[in-house]
């Protein structure tokens, strides 16, 4: 798991699909659906903790394009 997109597979597998609307706040849902997956045990700690990395990154990505643009 490298990227967003592995991130939304694995939770496409859980029939979990996020979208929000805004990229920053799909990353915080999907942060907490990772969550709630992880609390049930129904995804290994290795994926958890592989997709969690993920979308802290994209999180602050995102949040430096948005404070950028106010600038």
């Amino acid at each position: 798991m490298k990227t967003l997109y592995d991130v939304q597979q694995l939770l496409k597998k859980f029939n979990i699909y996020v979208y929000v609307g805004k990229r920053l706040w799909d990353i915080e849902v999907m942060a907490l659906e990772l969550d709630k997956l992880h609390q049930a045990r129904l995804i290994t700690q290795r994926e958890f903790i592989q997709a969690k990395l993920i979308l802290t990154q994209q999180h602050r990505i995102e949040e430096q394009k948005s404070n950028g643009s106010d600038s």
